[in-house]
């Protein structure tokens, strides 16, 4: 369970900052974030509680009680605290939801996994030989 959750959390959350990364500030990013990756999570959510739940009709009383609280923790996990609570907490921070410390800015490696710093390199390659070509 944990590991849906966090599942669900980074999917929701990357996002979110790839919306603050794009140019979109505040709650504005979080619900442009949220509207991208909310269905696709809402549709794992309902297939896992779904499967766990067939669990509840196996003979096996401790199979049972298994496959209900797993159905049961996974909705109050995907629906009440991820789509929900976490949503409503980066919109209150904003903008300092992505704060980081310099110093641990620094430490961290800078990832480009999008090809963000990649485009716009080339962007301005080609602005510079456009105006050398002038």
């Amino acid at each position: 369970m944990y590991g849906l959750a966090m599942d669900y959390q980074v999917f929701l959350v990357s996002s979110m900052r790839e919306s603050y990364v794009h140019g979109d500030r505040g709650s504005d990013a979080v619900v442009h974030g949220f509207n991208r990756s909310s269905r696709v999570v809402v549709a794992a959510a309902v297939i896992m509680v779904s499967v766990f739940a067939g669990f509840v009709f196996n003979g096996d009383p401790m199979v049972k009680q298994i496959g209900f609280a797993l159905a049961v923790g996974i909705l109050i996990d995907a629906f009440a605290v991820r789509m929900t609570l976490v949503p409503a907490v980066m919109a209150m921070f904003g903008d300092r939801a992505w704060w980081l410390p310099r110093w641990l800015d620094r430490v961290l490696p800078d990832l480009d996994v999008e090809g963000d710093k990649l485009l716009q390199a080339l962007e301005a390659n080609a602005r510079s030989a456009t105006q050398a070509d002038s």
